[in-house]
């Protein structure tokens, strides 16, 4: 069931995206995805089937901070 998730991360430039962007894209159950980069906390916004750990996960592999808001 698609859900729309919502993280406060350090994601903080266009830089920081282009390194979450591969690993969020290849994601077949992630149908879309912004960082809103002028929010203090960086909310990542998801829309997707997958779960807040998954997620979680990923942007951690992609060596950022993360976590629900």
């Amino acid at each position: 069931m698609e859900q729309t998730l919502k993280f406060k991360t350090n994601i903080n430039c266009g830089g920081c995206v282009a390194k979450v962007q591969p690993r969020l894209d290849a994601e077949k159950d992630i149908h879309s995805w912004t960082v809103d980069t002028d929010n203090p906390d960086k909310i990542l916004t998801v829309e997707t089937e997958l779960s807040k750990e998954d997620i979680i996960n990923l942007i951690q592999m992609a060596g950022f901070k993360i976590e629900t808001v």
